[in-house]
């Protein structure tokens, strides 16, 4: 029954996306967000039922948590429920973002990765090899201080999401389609062409992260000898606002931005689009996989949520 019902299964989702317990209140005004309008009281009926079921526990007076049987339940969902739920996600947080390149300010959508203390160093040095190399969306990443999603004996490090750049297109009224995350080939410092492509409207896992943890990127490789597989997406903007896209890429680049790698509507291997331009720009998620690839410990919820940009920029 659960696995045909979609509120519970959303709620059985929002719950593995925060860490810490959340209330029926909360809960409530998330779902909302994702268009399942529900009372307090319905969302308390929701959870009673999930309770009974294993899936869920009451933590005292802070809210529910996902059981580990919550959580295979969660994984094993219907496949055809699932797909979209990334790109919807991301959508989500690019209206979110608020970020005005012109002044500097406002919120940018970010990735956060889960670090033990002891591997800190070494995940920096990884981190600093993108950082130097250019092949993070940003310039620059930021240690986590005092946060309560990050467990006792580890550290918190936000790399900014690609995705901070719709929210930016979107204010400025250009329509723009994240398409692909793909694996992006360059020799001696230049592209050359996608590897693979996943469309993030057809998946239930963001293409990035299949990619990194499939082992199929060479970032580490790119970083010593520029040549090596990267990490990369492909967003859509059409053709006629090509004007608009370029003055919000001049604005983005002065504050630190990196993108992009390629503007066209012929792009490296990409079908040739008479109305549409490609935006190939490289993946924050370039800093987690050159780390993953020297085989450090880190986990990483991409699209963790939404913070002052100011906040990003301060000292490593």
């Amino acid at each position: 029954m659960i696995r045909t019902e979609r509120k519970y299964i959303e709620i059985l989702r929002i719950l593995k996306e925060h860490r810490e317990p959340i209330g029926a209140k909360r809960l409530s005004e998330i779902m909302a967000e994702r268009g399942f309008i529900l009372t307090d009281r319905a969302v308390q009926y929701y959870l009673s039922y999930l309770d009974t079921m294993g899936f869920t526990e009451k933590i005292g007076n802070q809210g529910r948590v996902l059981t580990p049987i919550g959580l295979q339940e969660t994984d094993n969902a219907l496949v055809d429920d699932r797909i979209g739920f990334v790109i919807s996600k991301l959508e989500r947080l690019a209206y979110r973002s608020t970020f005005n390149p012109s002044t500097g300010t406002g919120d940018v959508a970010y990735n956060l990765s889960i670090v033990p203390e002891k591997d800190l160093d070494r995940v920096r040095a990884a981190f600093d090899e993108v950082k130097k190399a250019g092949c993070g969306f940003f310039s620059s990443y930021r240690i986590l201080d005092n946060d309560p999603r990050v467990p006792s004996g580890s550290v918190g490090i936000i790399t900014l999401c690609s995705i901070s750049m719709d929210g930016v297109f979107q204010r400025k009224s250009v329509p723009v389609k994240m398409a692909y995350g793909g694996r992006l080939e360059i020799t001696n410092g230049i592209a050359k062409r996608f590897v693979d492509l996943i469309g993030y409207r057809g998946t239930t896992i963001d293409p990035l992260e299949l990619f990194i943890s499939s082992g199929l990127t060479s970032i580490s490789s790119y970083c010593q000898t520029r040549s090596g597989i990267t990490l990369a997406n492909v967003r859509e903007v059409p053709i006629s606002a090509q004007k608009q896209v370029k003055e919000v890429i001049e604005e983005m680049n002065q504050c630190g931005f990196i993108f992009p790698v390629k503007l066209g509507n012929q792009v490296f291997n990409l079908p040739p689009n008479q109305y549409r331009l490609s935006l190939v720009a490289f993946s924050g998620l370039n800093y987690i996989g050159n780390a993953v690839e020297k085989g450090l410990d880190i986990k990483t919820e991409i699209g963790a949520g939404n913070i002052q940009f100011s906040k990003v920029i301060e000292p490593n």
